[in-house]
């Protein structure tokens, strides 16, 4: 989390004293509120819930007829994963704030709908996906932290920061093919000891799950024999986006 909690929630509240509560994606005012969401409720009513059914491993809405191919090459100890939306324009303008405009407690509404899944199991620890030091350095925050952090005081759950930690700097994933962030991210996290008791890894977005497979895999060669994963969103594949503009109708 960012330094000084207790100077910025003392700032947080000359603020709140001083400007009107804003919404940071639609711009309408906001009620007066203790948790000073940043997001306001209808913004955050208008992300997507991920339709059913869904493939039990990988958490990627199925089309009928069509096998789940995402997860066929996951490494077994990666149990589940799920997302709480689709990473549609509303809920990309979010991740966007927490990731790269500062808006650190826009984690909060996006942990907060994250808990909406399924309840934990008994003994969860969540285990935020670690930043490079240089991505840090320039970010100032970890944001799978920050989610981390507000899912686990939300669900009453302990976060573990130093489960896994990057061993190298990864170059950016967003213009990469599914090989070329596989091929990136291998064998970019290391084990820091023994894994904690069932162990969930946090993210922000899942686009191929390739972070989440190898974060998955440094935990197993520590000792984890099963390790799940949550994450706010879930970028749109483009076999889903095709399948669901075909029209309904009798199979042939």
């Amino acid at each position: 989390m960012p330094p000084w909690p207790e100077l910025i929630r003392a700032a947080g509240a000359i603020e709140r004293w001083l400007v009107p509560s804003e919404c940071l994606i639609c711009h309408s005012g906001m009620p007066p509120s203790p948790l000073d969401p940043l997001i306001c409720s209808p913004c955050a009513n208008r992300w997507t819930p991920l339709p059913e059914p869904r493939c039990l491993r990988c958490g990627q809405p199925l089309s009928p007829g069509i096998a789940c191919r995402l997860c066929v090459d996951w490494p077994p100890q990666l149990a589940g994963v799920a997302s709480a939306v689709w990473l549609d324009p509303g809920a990309r303008h979010a991740v966007h704030l927490l990731k790269y405009q500062g808006w650190w407690r826009v984690g909060q509404v996006l942990a907060d709908t994250i808990r909406r899944l399924a309840s934990p199991r008994p003994g969860t620890t969540l285990v935020p996906i670690p930043l490079g030091a240089t991505r840090l350095r320039t970010r100032g925050y970890n944001q799978s932290a920050v989610l981390a952090d507000a899912l686990g005081t939300l669900l009453g759950l302990p976060v573990s920061h130093d489960a896994i930690r990057r061993r190298r700097e990864t170059t950016t994933q967003t213009a990469l093919t599914p090989e070329e962030r596989r091929a990136n991210l291998a064998g970019a996290f290391e084990p820091t000891g023994a894994p904690p008791a069932n162990p969930v890894l946090v993210d922000d977005v899942f686009t191929t799950g390739a972070t989440l497979a190898e974060a998955a895999a440094a935990l197993a060669g520590a000792g984890a024999t099963a390790v799940s994963a949550v994450t706010f969103a879930r970028a749109l594949r483009p076999l889903s986006e095709a399948t669901a503009a075909l029209p309904s109708g009798p199979s042939l």
